[in-house]
């Protein structure tokens, strides 16, 4: 299963990156948290970034499945290596600072690859975590994107929670659309008239997406989930605690 799932994922992403333009992270909402972040220092990863890296492409380390994102990332100056977020190849403890944004909700071991995210954080350290919520949100726009489940906020959080993930701060996340006339219209076109579907994202859309998005509003710890799509939370990999007799 993991592996058709792998393989399914790759092509699908693979062929899109094809298609696509690297977006600069500075265009995005995220980039006033992510400045704050890497201000402090330290070694930084970001986890299956496609062709919209969060963190600076200078002095990031990248990985993903996608030779088409990695072959302009890697154009562009970034230090990317080829592989699996459920088997990352660093060492334990080797990061300060590890995004990892619209990854969990794609795949069938979601545990796995939290576990190698917070493995490869040092004790301490920030991870970025985003991921779509509420099952009863489904749509045809979350299958056709791969996704295989949204979150119930509540078994979220206690997923994170097993994993020595304390939330920190947590905001309002997502670029999309809501009106579900331009989402099915969307896929129709993607479906049916690819390349030029893609050119039209490309020039006009994902431009237009990018100029309209809102600031971050972060809280403390955990925001309100009842009317939230999707979340993004900022979490502290804390030690495991040692086990009583």
């Amino acid at each position: 299963m993991r592996d058709s799932l792998f393989e399914k994922n790759l092509r699908m992403y693979d062929a899109l990156w094809a298609d696509c333009r690297l977006v600069e992270p500075q265009k995005f909402n995220t980039w006033p948290l992510v400045s704050s972040l890497v201000a402090a220092g330290g070694r930084r990863l970001e986890v299956a970034p496609g062709l919209r890296p969060r963190l600076p492409i200078e002095g990031t380390e990248f990985i993903d499945v996608s030779p088409a994102a990695l072959s302009q990332l890697s154009a562009r100056g970034a230090n990317v290596v080829l592989g699996d977020a459920g088997s990352l190849p660093f060492s334990s403890n080797a990061f300060d600072l590890v995004c990892a944004l619209d990854i969990i909700e794609h795949l069938e071991d979601d545990d796995r690859v939290l576990a190698e995210i917070v493995r490869v954080t040092r004790v301490g350290g920030t991870i970025l975590i985003s991921t779509p919520l509420h099952q009863s949100r489904w749509t045809e726009f979350d299958t056709f994107v791969g996704h295989q489940r949204r979150y119930e906020p509540a078994q979220l959080f206690a997923k994170l929670a097993r994993h020595h993930l304390t939330v920190v701060r947590s905001a309002e996340f997502g670029m999309q659309p809501k009106s579900s006339f331009i989402l099915d219209m969307g896929m129709w076109w993607m479906n049916n008239h690819r390349q030029h579907a893609m050119r039209l994202y490309n020039r006009i859309f994902m431009p237009l997406g990018l100029r309209f998005q809102k600031p971050l509003n972060f809280v403390p710890e955990i925001i309100a989930t009842d009317a939230l799509d999707e979340i993004l939370l900022v979490c502290r990999r804390e030690a495991p605690q040692a086990a009583t007799a």
